[in-house]
């Protein structure tokens, strides 16, 4: 079975662009990282969050979750939250999809000073 994660969520206005920082840390971590078979994206409406996840090979979040990016974003999500996560996790079988690239990706390469 593979896993689909889907996590919404509304942040207090004043905490909004700090969670948004926060996930984006997490993301540089995942790109660098890379690992297959993992999508994840990140929506936002306003202070309005939606978080989608999918691993199509196993049901386990492992490659994200553990990241220690993730970790530190997660760490006060309810603090910073109007609205705290309302998370739907389901264990099912990929019929079929479009859009999604499971090899890996080439790392972006960022410049530093």
């Amino acid at each position: 079975m593979q896993r689909v994660t889907l996590v919404r969520y509304t942040t207090k206005s004043d905490r909004t662009a700090e969670n948004e920082a926060l996930a984006r840390a997490a993301f540089t971590q995942l790109h660098h990282n890379a690992p297959n078979d993992v999508a994840y994206a990140l929506f936002r409406n306003g202070n309005e969050f939606i978080h989608v996840f999918l691993n199509l090979k196993a049901d386990e979040s492992a490659a994200v979750t553990e990241l220690p990016t993730f970790v530190a974003f997660q760490k006060d999500i309810n603090d910073r939250c109007e609205v705290p996560p309302e998370v739907t996790r389901v264990a099912a079988e990929l019929v079929d999809y479009y859009g999604l690239k499971t090899a890996r990706q080439p790392v972006p390469q960022v410049e530093t000073a």
